[in-house]
C-alpha cells in the first residue's frame, strides 16, 4: 500500500464486496464460488484499507437497480487528511447522492 500510494494520491474501491440484499437475508453465504462464513468474510474490501492506517473515507454513489443506497470508499495518504476530505466533498457536490434518500418498501 506504501508503495501505490508513493505514485497515486487516492485509492478508490467499493465499501462492500457485495450489493445491499434484503433486510430478511440474515448474511451472505457466498460471492460467486467463495463461501463466506461471516460477516468480516464479506465486508473484507471495508477493512483492509483501515488495516493499512491510511486515512479513508466512505461516500454513497449511487443506488442499485432496486434503489438501494451503494458506495465507494476511498484511501489517501498518511497525513492527508484534508486533501481526502477535499475529495470526499467534490464527489459529492458533484454527484448529488448524499440528497437522495432510498425508496423504502411500504
Amino acid at each position: 500500500m506504501q508503495a501505490f500510494m508513493q505514485t497515486h494520491e487516492f485509492l478508490i474501491g467499493p465499501v462492500s464486496q457485495v450489493l445491499p440484499f434484503p433486510v430478511e437475508q440474515e448474511t451472505v453465504s457466498r460471492i460467486e464460488d467463495t463461501p463466506m462464513h461471516n460477516y468480516i468474510d464479506w465486508m473484507r474490501s471495508g477493512y483492509y484499507l483501515s488495516l493499512t492506517g491510511h486515512p479513508a473515507i466512505s461516500v454513497p454513489c449511487g443506488f442499485t437497480d432496486a434503489g438501494l443506497p451503494v458506495g465507494i470508499q476511498i484511501g489517501g495518504r498518511y497525513r492527508q487528511e484534508h486533501a481526502l476530505l477535499q475529495l470526499a466533498h467534490a464527489f459529492e457536490q458533484a454527484t448529488q447522492y448524499w440528497r437522495q434518500a432510498p425508496v423504502l418498501p411500504h
